[in-house]
């Protein structure tokens, strides 16, 4: 298979994508991952100028692919001015090496995973974006980095170099190494003040709910339309990076906190993973979850089944989930391949289909109920009667301070009643 010219853009690298396909495996899911790859050079600000692939029964050792299509590639660089070379697979350190050396000349050589990392670099717009993206970039970046004799000068110049820069990052391995413990500790403080946060709504008994999904499928823009939260909203991969959180008030009048988080994408490095597991556990610690899909891209089953996974994979798969087909402005006609009472057919650009998605939070909001601990003093003894009203009340200790009521409340009553919650 030889390459294929697919857009030109004026954008500041010109790329080639390059992919190898194992004899027998099934040719769609490889083309759909380079398709996706084609989009994550875009969405970095490249210029694709042609993709490369090769039906291979096992990876090159030494250069991921065969020596001839090395070959086929070095003219392909060399005729169309081509300045960076991004694989669609994970390579190691020396395969990225031998490449570059086999191509010479400045052609760097990157994989999908450095592209994903870089564009977080590119996206990332908060302190803790910042240092979560940074911690990823060291511990797999870094090592892939030593090629050309360039060693860490590389970072901060191009597509697939985004990020920390040289002047964070020394040469010195000793240096990386207290850079990454240093990160790794501030993450950690990160960490202990989004479990503070989540405890603080947890006292308030409201019902929370994270916005999940793959990426650009339209999250940010459900979650300004529902609450007008004015987050950015763009047509591209990761345009969101930070949570937001906000607080929605149902037809009833009940108030639930929405929050957007991170998109998901096929392969998300395991680093990413690990680094913004402070802010992917938002999907672990929400009472439901809404999974958005993009129902006019022709992989939304696809994308449903790559969403689905990670989420288990983050310890959320046991959630009441909501399953969102979102950009049915742009999909006519569209129905999910396994319609259920879950799923939702909605635009989030025009409103349609969001009442009966609403309905539902609603409905979810009143079935999810827990058990408290409520501390009454002496003095408000008459919160008890109105416990017994609207809670389904377990037993009663009074003591010569007030009593101890240990009840079952919806999210609405622990609301209202949060004041006398013990922690």
């Amino acid at each position: 298979m030889t390459e294929e010219k697919i857009f030109e853009k004026d954008k500041t690298a010109r790329a080639v994508l390059v992919s190898v396909i194992p004899k027998g495996a099934d040719e769609r899911e490889y083309e759909v991952s380079f398709d996706e790859l084609a989009r994550l050079a875009d969405t970095a600000e490249a210029q694709v100028v042609a993709r490369l692939t090769q039906q291979k029964e096992n990876p090159d050792v030494r250069t991921y692919i065969g020596k001839g299509k090395v070959e086929e590639l070095a003219r392909l660089c060399e005729n169309n001015d081509i300045d960076l070379v991004i694989f669609d697979d994970e390579l190691s350190p020396s395969q990225i090496r031998n490449v570059e050396d086999d191509l010479g000349g400045n052609v760097r050589v990157i994989d999908r995973s450095m592209l994903i990392l870089d564009i977080f670099a590119l996206h990332a717009v908060t302190g803790e974006g910042k240092t979560q993206v940074e911690l990823a970039q060291l511990k797999y970046t870094v090592p892939r980095l030593t090629g050309k004799g360039t060693e860490l000068s590389r970072l901060g110049g191009g597509v697939g170099t985004r990020g920390p820069g040289e002047s964070k990052l020394e040469t010195d391995r000793r240096h990386i190494k207290r850079r990454i413990a240093a990160l790794e500790e501030d993450i950690k403080e990160m960490e202990k003040n989004r479990a503070t946060q989540r405890l603080q709504r947890d006292r308030t008994g409201i019902f929370k709910i994270a916005i999940a999904g793959y990426t650009n499928a339209g999250k940010s823009t459900l979650l300004n339309y529902l609450t007008g939260a004015g987050i950015l909203a763009e047509d591209k991969l990761f345009a969101t990076l930070d949570p937001t959180t906000r607080k929605f008030t149902l037809p009833g009048g009940e108030d639930v906190l929405l929050t957007d988080t991170v998109g998901f994408i096929r392969r998300l490095p395991h680093q990413l993973v690990n680094a913004f597991r402070s802010t992917l556990d938002e999907v672990k610690y929400a009472d439901a979850l809404l999974v958005v899909i993009d129902s006019s891209d022709p992989e939304a089953d696809s994308q449903g089944e790559v969403s689905a996974k990670l989420i288990s994979e983050l310890g959320a798969a046991d959630k009441p989930t909501l399953f969102v087909y979102n950009k049915c402005d742009k999909a006519e006609g569209f129905i999910p391949r396994t319609p259920t009472a879950q799923s939702f057919v909605v635009s989030a650009k025009t409103g349609e289909g969001i009442d009966a998605l609403v309905a539902k939070i609603e409905e979810l909001s009143h079935e999810r109920a827990k058990e408290y601990v409520f501390l009454i003093p002496a003095s408000d003894m008459g919160v008890i009667s109105r416990l017994y009203n609207n809670t389904t009340v377990k037993d009663v200790e009074y003591t010569e301070n007030g009593a101890i009521v240990r009840a079952v409340a919806d999210a609405k009553n622990a609301g209202i009643y949060a004041k006398y919650i013990k922690e």
